[in-house]
C-alpha cells in the first residue's frame, strides 16, 4: 500500500459532562458526584490511500459519526492525532481550530447543512471566495460549472434551500464540498434521510464524479449494501473501536470478527416466498452496551456466541491476517488455542 493521506494514529474522543450548579453545591457539601463520561472513540488507528474510498460501518451510536468529524477537523480528539499528508488537521491548545480546507465534509441532512436565508448559489460560493479559490468575478460561472457537475440546472443558483427537494439538496451540499477542490472527501451517511429511488440516483452521482475527480473518500453508513457497493476497503466500527478492516469483498464473503459476522446476517434478503427460509433474518442478540460504561475486556463479549474467559477480562489485540485483513478478536489472536469455541453469527 502507497503512503497514506489521511492518517488517524491512536484516536480518542470522550465527551464529559459539565456538573449542574446543584452537582457542584452538593459536591461542595460533601456529596459523592460522578463525573459521566461517554468515550465515543477508542484508541482508533486508520489509513486512507489517495484514490480509494474506504467505508466505515457499524450501529448507530458506535462512534461513526464522532470519527468523520475528528477526520475533518471539526472535533479535536481527546488522545492521538489526525493527519493530512503528514500535517496535523487541526491546532492543539486550548482553543484549536482546523488548519486545511483540503478535507470537506458532506453532512447526512442537507437541509439542516445548508443555510436557510441564503441562496444556493452564494452557499457555494462562500468558501471558494473566502480561501482565494476563484476570484468575484468568477463566483457566478464556477457556481454553474459546479451545478452543472451534480445534474442541476445553473438557473438554480438564485434559489433558496427549501425550494429544493431533499436530493437536490444534498446534490447542493455535494457541489458545496467539492468545490472547495478537496483532497478527502468525508460523508457522513449522505443518503440515509433520501428516499430509495432518489438514493440510488445520488450514490450515482458519487460514483461519477469519484471516477471524474479521482475522489479519495471517507463513506460512514449503517447500510451494508451502500458501503459495499461504494467501498474499496470497509472498517467494521464497535462501540468506539474498530473491530475488523479489510478489502470489500473478503469482508463481506468472508467475515472473521463476530461482530461482523452478526451484522451481515442480520441483513434482510429480498427471495421468492417458496425459498424464503425463516431464519435468513437473524438480529444480533442483546444491545448496544452505553458508552458511559462499556463492558470489561472485549466490548463485544455480552453479545458474542463464541466468547470465551479472555474475552471478559482481556480487550484483544488487533492481529493481522492474509497481510491485508485486520481483526481485533482473541479467536483470530496468534497462538489462539485450536480448541476455542467457533465463531457463528448471533441468533
Amino acid at each position: 500500500m502507497s503512503a497514506p493521506l489521511m492518517e488517524l494514529r491512536r484516536v480518542s474522543k470522550r465527551f464529559v459532562r459539565n456538573l449542574s450548579l446543584g452537582d457542584r453545591m452538593a459536591a461542595k457539601l460533601g456529596a459523592a458526584v460522578e463525573t459521566r463520561e461517554v468515550r465515543a472513540v477508542e484508541d482508533v488507528s486508520l489509513e486512507i490511500v489517495a484514490g480509494e474510498t474506504l467505508g466505515l460501518v457499524g450501529e448507530s451510536g458506535c462512534g461513526k459519526s464522532t470519527l468523520g468529524r475528528i477526520a475533518a477537523g471539526i472535533l479535536p480528539p481527546t488522545r492521538g492525532e489526525a493527519l493530512l499528508d503528514g500535517q496535523p488537521v487541526m491546532s492543539r491548545g486550548a482553543n484549536p481550530r482546523k488548519l486545511t480546507t483540503r478535507v470537506q465534509t458532506v453532512f447526512q441532512d442537507p437541509f439542516a447543512s445548508l443555510n436557510p436565508r441564503r441562496r444556493i448559489g452564494d452557499i457555494i460560493a462562500e468558501g471558494p471566495l473566502a480561501h482565494g479559490l476563484v476570484a468575484r468575478a468568477g463566483a457566478q460561472a464556477y457556481v454553474a460549472e459546479w451545478l452543472g457537475r451534480v445534474g442541476l440546472d445553473p438557473a438554480y443558483a438564485g434559489r433558496y434551500p427549501h425550494q429544493f427537494s431533499g436530493g437536490q439538496r444534498q446534490r447542493i451540499a455535494i457541489a458545496r464540498a467539492l468545490a472547495m477542490r478537496p483532497d478527502l472527501l468525508i460523508c457522513d451517511e449522505p443518503v440515509a434521510s433520501l428516499d430509495v429511488s432518489i438514493q440510488a440516483q445520488v450514490l450515482n452521482l458519487f460514483l461519477d464524479l469519484r471516477r471524474a475527480l479521482n475522489l479519495t473518500c471517507l463513506f460512514i453508513s449503517h447500510d451494508l449494501g451502500v458501503v459495499r457497493h461504494v467501498s474499496d476497503r470497509v472498517a467494521i466500527m464497535y462501540l468506539g473501536r474498530i473491530v475488523e478492516l479489510g478489502p470489500t469483498e473478503a469482508i463481506y464473503t468472508d467475515p472473521k470478527h463476530p461482530y461482523t459476522q452478526a451484522l451481515l446476517a442480520s441483513v434482510p434478503r429480498l427471495k421468492r416466498r417458496r425459498d424464503v427460509d425463516r431464519h435468513d433474518f437473524r438480529p444480533i442478540a442483546g444491545e448496544l452496551p452505553s458508552p458511559l460504561a462499556p463492558p470489561s475486556g472485549c466490548y463485544f463479549h455480552p453479545r458474542c456466541p463464541a466468547a470465551h474467559d479472555a474475552c471478559r477480562r482481556i480487550y484483544p489485540a488487533r492481529t493481522t491476517i492474509a497481510g491485508d485483513r485486520i481483526v481485533a478478536c482473541h479467536l483470530h489472536a496468534r497462538g489462539a488455542r485450536a480448541s476455542l469455541p467457533r465463531t457463528a453469527p448471533a441468533p
